[in-house]
């Protein structure tokens, strides 16, 4: 039973931000999956402990649903005129493939501060010059992810 309603309330969260371009919030996962919002919060630990969720400290607001982002950030994504935020530049990436979708990449260069657009198609990215770097080893992105 604990394994089909966190797969319903992951599929709502995903649903809900491929739809509006948000995360929704535990109320509209609760409405959504007929469950109390006890059961989402019980439910969002879970899903955190699986690395499928990072949550805020209330446990009831989702920071991250990867690739998408609860918050705003530098990384935007427009799919079929929805806005997303990415939570990092591997991120952009994953958004148009998790929608199956072409999208357009607005971020920023950290070193020069240089505007950067790259459209993306269903397969790939346009061909692009950029680098792409990472501090952290990706073997540790889950000390800190938010950080990360």
């Amino acid at each position: 039973m604990t394994t089909d309603l966190d797969t319903r309330i992951k599929l709502a969260v995903y649903r809900g931000a491929a739809e509006r371009g948000i995360l929704p919030r535990a109320e509209e996962v609760a409405s959504d999956v007929s469950v109390k919002v006890q059961h989402v919060r019980d439910s969002y630990a879970r899903l955190a402990q699986r690395r499928l969720l990072v949550l805020e400290p209330d446990g009831l607001t989702i920071r991250m649903a990867p690739p998408f982002s609860g918050v705003p950030t530098q990384h935007q994504v427009t799919v079929d005129g929805i806005h997303y935020y990415a939570n990092c530049a591997w991120d952009a990436l994953g958004i148009p493939a998790a929608l199956h979708r072409p999208g357009l990449i607005h971020s920023r260069c950290e070193q020069s501060l240089e505007p950067l657009y790259l459209e993306v198609g269903v397969n790939w990215p346009e061909p692009s010059s950029w680098l792409f770097h990472c501090l952290v080893p990706a073997a540790k992105w889950w000390d800190d992810l938010v950080f990360t």
